[in-house]
Parts: C-alpha cells; sequence; structure tokens
C-alpha cells in the first residue's frame, strides 16, 4: 500500500522504526552532526569499526527518521543557528539512548560528553514538526523552527523553559498500518538489517528529494531572473548612454555657437535662437539656457557636457560587451535543466549570483528567551556564579533557582545582590571559586571598591525567607564568614568571563 503525500508517519511506524534503529546506535560516538538545510539533520555516528548514518527531518510533508542508506546531498554555503549548535553541543558525544516519547509522534536521543547530558528531540507530527535540543534537565537551548513573534508570549519551546511535548490528541484507537504494510520496498534495493528505514527512505526520502529539487530551481531560476532583469536593464541604460554620446560632437558645435552670441545673453533667458552655421543653408537653430546661470556659466555649461560625453564614451564598448555577455550567461543558466546546486555553483563562479547570507545574520527571529533574575558568570574552574539584579530578582535566586547544596553568598554589612555558586552535583565547593564568588557579591553591592569585606557564605538551604519580609530580605540558619580581600585581576577575570 502506498503513502500519499505529505502524510506523516504515525506514532506506530515511528516505533516500529526506533525498536530496528535503537539498538544500533546506543553507545555509539557522535562522528560529525550535518545539517541539511532547511530541515533535516545527519548524524554520522562511529559503532566500533561501523559507521551508522541517522536521519531526522522536520519537513512538514515528510517528517521523519531512518537510517540513511542512500547518497546524501551535501549542503553547500551557510547553515543556521540551530545546525550550528547542533554540531557543538553533539559532535563527540555518546547516544546513551534512542527511545519514543510517551508512544507519540516524538523520538528523543539521549547523549553524554563527559559529564554533560544532552537531549535531541525530533518532533515528527507532520506540519509542526521541529527538531529541539535540551539539557541535561530538559530546558530548551535551541529549537531549528522557532515560534513566530506574534506568539512569543505563549510560546512553547522557549529557551532556558522545560521542554514539553506538542498539544494534541493522546496516543489510542487504530494505531494504523505499519511501516511494512505503508511502504513499499524498493525493487532494486535490499537491506536485511533495516528493512523499515529502506521503505522509509526510498519513499518519503525520495518524495522529499523531489520537492527540494523543485524548490531549489524555483528560487534559483527567480534570483537568475531578477539578476537578468537587472543587466537587461543596465544594458538599455547604456544604449541611451551611447546615443547621448554619439551626439557628443553636436553638443560642442552648440557650445560654439552660444560662445559666438555671448554678448547677447542675459541672466533669466531660458534660450536663443541663433543661425546653425554648421549645417547646410544655415538653419535658425534654438538654444536651451538654464536661467539661474549668468551668459559665461551657459556657455561653460555645454563645453562640460561635451567633455564628459566624451570620457563616458571612452568605456562605453566595454561595458557594453561586459552587459551583453552577463545576459548571454544568464539565459544559458536559465536553460540549464541540470543539478540546481551545480547551476548555483557556475553562477557563483561567473559572480553573477552572491553566496547566501547565514541564516541569523540579519533579521533573522531569535528563539524567545525568557529574562533571567540573574547575571551569569564563570569562576576559574568552569562553574556558574549568578548575581541577583534586583531585590525581587534576589528572593527568586535564593529560593528557586538553586539548588540546596549550591553556596549563597551576601555581603554582611551592606544590602546587595544574592550571590549562588553552583556546584551541578558536587558534594563541596573548590575554594578558588568561593573566593571568585564572593568577590562578585562585593562588587554588587554598595560596597563596591572597598579592599575588605566580609561576605556570609552558607549554602542554599539554610536560606529562609520571612514571612511578610520586603523583597531580598532573608536569613540564614547556617553558614560562616569570610574575611575577603580584593584581588583586582581575579575580579577583572570575572567580570571579562560573565555569560
Amino acid at each position: 500500500m502506498g503513502l500519499r503525500r505529505g502524510r506523516a508517519l504515525t506514532a506506530r511506524q515511528i516505533g516500529e522504526l526506533i525498536g530496528e534503529l535503537a539498538p544500533r546506535v546506543a553507545g555509539a560516538r557522535v562522528r560529525d552532526v550535518e545539517g541539511l538545510p532547511p530541515r533535516d539533520l545527519l548524524l554520522v555516528l562511529e559503532v566500533g569499526e561501523r559507521v551508522e548514518r541517522l536521519r531526522l527531518s522536520a519537513d512538514p510533508d515528510a517528517s521523519r527518521l531512518h537510517r540513511q542508506l542512500g547518497r546524501v546531498r551535501s549542503h553547500r554555503g551557510p547553515v543556521g543557528p540551530f545546525f550550528r549548535a547542533a554540531k557543538e553541543a553533539l559532535a563527540g558525544a555518546t547516544v546513551v539512548s534512542l527511545a519514543q516519547e510517551g508512544g507519540d509522534r516524538i523520538a528523543r536521543i539521549r547523549l553524554r560528553s563527559g559529564d554533560a547530558t544532552r537531549h535531541l528531540v525530533a518532533e515528527l507530527t507532520g506540519r509542526h514538526a521541529n527538531l529541539v535540543l535540551t539539557d541535561a534537565e530538559d530546558r530548551v537551548t535551541d529549537v531549528l523552527i522557532p515560534s513566530p513573534p506574534e506568539r512569543e508570549g505563549s510560546a512553547r519551546l522557549v529557551r532556558g523553559e522545560p521542554w514539553s511535548p506538542p498539544p494534541g490528541r493522546a496516543a489510542g484507537g487504530d494505531p494504523g498500518p505499519g511501516v511494512a504494510e505503508a511502504f513499499s520496498a524498493p525493487a532494486d534495493g535490499d537491506d536485511a538489517e533495516t528493512p523499515l528505514s529502506l521503505r522509509v527512505e526510498a519513499t518519503l526520502g525520495a518524495a522529499a528529494e523531489e520537492r527540494f529539487l523543485a524548490a531549489a530551481r524555483k528560487d534559483l531560476t527567480a534570483r537568475l531572473k531578477r539578476k537578468r532583469k537587472n543587466a537587461a536593464s543596465l544594458l538599455r541604460g547604456l544604449e541611451q548612454r551611447r546615443a547621448a554620446c554619439d551626439g557628443a560632437e553636436r553638443v560642442r558645435q552648440d557650445g560654439e555657437l552660444l560662445k559666438a552670441h555671448q554678448g547677447e545673453l542675459k541672466r533669466g533667458m531660458t534660450e536663443l535662437e541663433v543661425d546653425d552655421w554648421f549645417t547646410d543653408g544655415t538653419p535658425r537653430r534654438t538654444l536651451a539656457l538654464e536661467a539661474r546661470l549668468a551668459p559665461r556659466e551657459n556657455v561653460e555649461r555645454y563645453f562640460a557636457r561635451y567633455k564628459k560625453l566624451l570620457r563616458t564614451g571612452e568605456g562605453l564598448d566595454a561595458d557594453e560587451a561586459r552587459a551583453r555577455e552577463t545576459l548571454e550567461r544568464i539565459d544559458a543558466l536559465l536553460a540549464d535543466e541540470g543539478d540546481p546546486a551545480t547551476v548555483e555553483e557556475r553562477a557563483l563562479a561567473l559572480g553573477i549570483l552572491k553566496p547566501r547570507q547565514a541564516p541569523g545574520a540579519r533579521g533573522k527571529r531569535a528563539i524567545p528567551a525568557p529574562r533571567l533574575p540573574y547575571r551569569r558568570f564563570t569562576a576559574c574552574r568552569g562553574s556558574e556564579v549568578r548575581v541577583g539584579r534586583t531585590a525581587r530578582d534576589n528572593d527568586r535566586l535564593s529560593l528557586k533557582e538553586c539548588r540546596g547544596n549550591d553556596v549563597w553568598l551576601h555581603t554582611r554589612d551592606a544590602p546587595g545582590s544574592h550571590v549562588v555558586l553552583r556546584l551541578e552535583g558536587r558534594k563541596d565547593p573548590d575554594d578558588e571559586e568561593v573566593l571568585d564568588a564572593a568577590h562578585l557579591a562585593l562588587h554588587f553591592s554598595p560596597l563596591r571598591g572597598a579592599r575588605k569585606a566580609a561576605i556570609h557564605v552558607a549554602r542554599c538551604k539554610h536560606v529562609k525567607k520571612p514571612k511578610g519580609a520586603p523583597p531580598g530580605l532573608v536569613t540564614l540558619s547556617g553558614g560562616k564568614t569570610l574575611q575577603l580581600r580584593v584581588e583586582e585581576d581575579r575580579l577583572r577575570r570575572l567580570l571579562d568571563a560573565r555569560r
């Protein structure tokens, strides 16, 4: 049974594909992450001596995942910010697991790089398909397709916020046909190891490739036609300039006639009728004048025009030849029905087209990011130090944006920002990083500039908020006081390391 174009994989089919692929990729090392704009991502995985290629696609007409068996059309040119972020976050990581999320049309790849855990979530939900990167706590770090600006206030995928599944009906009822029933096996292909991937790639992948080529050809044709329109307009302008240059001698003659009758000129005149000595029969000729100019300036204007036409005519032949050559080249490119990428490369090499600007370089929508209640700095061993912005932000930082064992700091003898040194699961803090955080506590207080200060140091679990207390006021049930001597180099390094 065939699959009509534009129909997404069902939850059952995604589950079958994941069941086929999960054992093959578990424990694999990510050798490379290749962005295939606009919406596809290819993970190149090493499993011992074996290399696997896993394709994830958020194509609205063919969202899918499968083992990549055929050749891949490599992307030429810059990729978008999501693909760059995916490569940076995932290259070199180890695949921990590939699983289906909640029995829905969502695939989650869990990866580990050192002590850091990342997730690549593929929401294969057809028209609203998307790819999402999340951190160890499943907070969104990057999204392939951000929410439009008008929906930012109610966006589901927001950087820094927990990932949540897309809305929709829960899986249930008739699961529909499986992959083997819905997709025909290709007549010229056979893969006994991953037959389901083969069927999906041969059907959905081939249809997506056809649409990609058609869209690329349409886009390239539109770009070339715009260039052709500009080139044709330039050639018309050059031809008009040629006609003007051909009349340069007549302009000089008019200047000579006007010069001979300069005594008859007065400021304010708009024309003068004279005998044309340069034409047989000396007919009368009317010479145009600028009323605001003096007689001598009107004469000089004619000779200046003559000299300009001579200068213009000097390079006109070469300009017209180049314009005609450009038109011929564009017409040849438009007539070429080959691979659009190859045609575009030729157009770039000929200088007819310019390289595309990297997505995100100008005017690209950014992923909506919530306002953080703290500034972020990096301590000397790499730990994150958070510094509250306002009194209300201090409350949120100390009570909600930290963990119990994180280190809390504050100036003892003055108000100021609450500071939290994140331990990320470690039991004890590094002494040098505590000194870093203490320097920030002093710097973001009214005592800034002091050479010495006393700093409260406690665990976040010892910080309490009295009932009815004003914003920023807390009490401590433990901790100690650190007598700080300011090191200018340390403070400068910290301020330079603000995230």
